[in-house]
């Protein structure tokens, strides 16, 4: 009987090498699948506290505009923070041209410079509103009230997102720096104001400020990454109990 075993040790223990290579790729897989549902988790948590920071913002009474830059000497964190400021000819101002993916489809937004003298910032960034394509966002017409808005701030471009050609052609990331320095705009605060109000009498720009209604959906991304895990880790047990 010790001669008929012989033949399946030997099976076993030439199929050991492919074994050990089947467990690392399992192992890898469930960390993956596991990171990826920690990090959503992680995502959960900052998306309900940016939703938590733009309802207040937008309950909130709009702040003096110097007094929130102030903040940033100290490192305090402004994002979505509402003010207001005077800017009486920020329609005057020439303007360059944001792409972005609204949820009615693409669309343009026009970014102004509003002069100011905060601290060491000369210039604020305004976001004026989605633009016609077709029309020029600049009038002569000069403000006698504040402009309100919400502070965001700037953006990092990523790998996939196009590159900015040079004046006269879009923008598709919000570069606070770079776009200051084609609006001639010097010394800029590290933060851009979305316009709420007032609008053009024209109509366009049309001020759209940040929308409330923010997609939350990463406990279900978290759901489905621990769930695919689950799973893998399931079908390899199985697998393992039916070799014995």
């Amino acid at each position: 009987m010790t001669g008929d075993r012989a033949p399946e040790v030997a099976i076993r223990g030439s199929a050991a090498p492919h074994d050990i290579w089947l467990h690392l790729c399992v192992g890898v897989a469930l960390l993956i699948l596991c990171g990826l549902g920690v990090w959503q988790l992680e995502r959960l948590q900052w998306k309900t506290e940016k939703l938590a920071r733009i309802a207040a913002a937008a309950e909130a009474p709009p702040e003096p505009l110097g007094a929130v830059l102030a903040r940033l000497q100290d490192h305090v964190d402004v994002d979505y923070v509402r003010v207001q400021a005077f800017c009486p000819e920020i329609e005057t101002k020439p303007v360059v041209r944001l792409y972005v993916v609204e949820s009615d489809g693409p669309a343009k937004r026009a970014i102004a410079a509003c002069a100011i003298s905060v601290g060491p910032y000369q210039s604020l960034l305004v976001d004026r509103g989605v633009v016609k394509a077709t029309t020029s966002p600049t009038s002569s017409r000069q403000l006698d009230q504040p402009i309100v808005g919400v502070l965001r701030a700037g953006e990092v471009r990523s790998f996939l997102t196009p590159v900015h050609q040079g004046p006269g052609s879009d923008w598709y990331v919000r570069d606070i720096a770079a776009m200051a320095a084609e609006l001639h705009a010097p010394s800029p605060a590290p933060v851009m104001l979305m316009l709420e109000g007032p609008a053009p009498a024209s109509g366009d720009p049309k001020p759209q400020p940040v929308p409330i209604n923010l997609p939350n959906n990463h406990l279900n991304y978290a759901l489905t990454w621990f769930g695919l895990a689950f799973a893998l880790l399931a079908v390899y047990i199985a697998r393992l109990r039916r070799r014995g």
